[in-house]
């Protein structure tokens, strides 16, 4: 039997070479291609429409945002339309609307940023905030009016209580109190003479982050931060970093822009604050509680009207007399108002002399709060309403 004949190598290579050809390619890479169902394409389908509907309304709200500015004057800024206690009615009906499965604080989000971003098509709202740049304070800011603002770093709170009140800022937001560590004195101090009002609240998680530049805990030999913050991470810092200084400074953020300079310092910070500063992340979260909250005030120039979950802070200059105390919070009582919190500090008025800080559920408009301040006004050396707010939502 004759052997079969061998094929040419050349013969081999153009065989091949058919095999190959662009319209195979494509095919090959079409069958190799994982199978799209048409159930998911239909799916995807709907999500692009739904996507058009969704930027299709939004310019729609920008459009009759753009109309209220209008209404207000051709010269109207943001700050002349930008109505607190309507924002939080708005954002109270996401989170009754909502039954999943985004969360609450994910929506209330969203909607924020909508918000914000429609109030700054003329002027963006220009916000003080305890800076530098990377605080928890400038979070706040971003959590309350979102990130079409115009933010303002300033060095120190008094200088947000300063800007506000001269109208450099729109707003200021300052920290008045943390659920570990308790007041942040030297903000209520600022009430006793300033003219700014409340006119909003904010409260965050805090989540507090050991940052380095060499990113290794076994270099660390001193550690920056505000003193709140040392003392919310004592135990770990106890634990952790026995030996190390601890050196106190103005906000997280400066403690962020110091230990970029040096492999042996570190700051405890958030993580915004390290990636301003290009720092690495040690430890983190490190806070003793993971409960860890601050609560912020939004500073403002005027007393808005009620939202109908709102919030009255006071500021009262009690007499020196037999149960002064018992008069100042008894018309409360009386009327059904639930206090939220009591605080005294020295009245700067004279020696010995006290000046208590109260919250108040309520809104100073409304005729419960109305008869109570006029009953306390009877017992009081002074009474000053510092403002009326809604709630912090979410």
């Amino acid at each position: 039997m004759a052997n079969k004949p061998k094929t040419p190598k050349s013969a081999s290579s153009k065989s091949g070479s058919a095999k190959n050809t662009p319209a195979k390619k494509a095919a090959k890479r079409q069958a190799e291609a994982p199978v799209v169902s048409p159930d998911l394409a239909a799916l995807r389908e709907r999500i692009d429409g739904i996507d058009r509907s969704i930027q299709d309304l939004i310019v729609e709200r920008a459009q009759f945002a753009g109309q209220v500015g209008r209404a207000k004057g051709k010269l109207a800024a943001a700050v002349d339309y930008y109505r607190p206690e309507r924002e939080a009615q708005v954002l109270r009906r996401v989170v009754d609307r909502n039954h999943g499965p985004l969360a609450d604080e994910m929506l209330v989000r969203l909607f924020r940023e909508i918000m914000s971003a429609c109030l700054a098509q003329q002027e963006p709202l220009k916000i003080g905030f305890l800076g530098p740049e990377g605080t928890h304070s400038q979070q706040a800011v971003y959590k309350h009016f979102g990130h079409s603002i115009h933010g303002l770093p300033l060095a120190s709170i008094e200088e947000v209580f300063q800007e506000v009140e001269a109208g450099h800022a729109d707003f200021g937001v300052v920290p008045v109190e943390n659920s570990t560590q308790g007041t942040i004195q030297s903000t209520l101090d600022m009430f006793l003479t300033s003219k700014v009002k409340i006119c909003g609240e904010v409260e965050l998680r805090i989540h507090q982050h050991l940052l380095s530049r060499s990113g290794r805990i076994e270099d660390i030999e001193r550690v920056y931060s505000h003193p709140q913050s040392f003392a919310q991470c004592k135990a770990w810092l106890r634990q952790y970093l026995p030996k190390a200084e601890t050196i106190p400074v103005s906000s997280n953020a400066e403690a962020a822009r110091r230990a970029r300079n040096a492999d042996d310092a570190a700051a405890i910070a958030g993580v915004s604050a390290g990636t301003v500063y290009g720092l690495k992340n040690v430890a983190g979260p490190i806070e003793d509680r993971p409960d860890n909250t601050t609560r912020f005030l939004v500073l403002g120039r005027e007393l808005f009207t009620p939202s109908g979950n709102d919030r009255t802070s006071l500021l009262v200059f009690i007499k020196d007399q037999p149960g002064a105390l018992y008069h100042v919070l008894a018309p409360f009582a009386k009327h059904g108002l639930s206090m939220n919190r009591i605080e005294s500090r020295p009245g700067h008025t004279g020696l010995w002399q006290y000046a208590f800080f109260i919250d108040i559920e309520g809104h100073a408009r409304e005729d419960a709060m109305h008869r109570a301040l006029d009953e306390l006004a009877e017992y009081a050396q002074e009474v000053k309403v510092l403002g009326s707010y809604p709630v912090a939502i979410a």
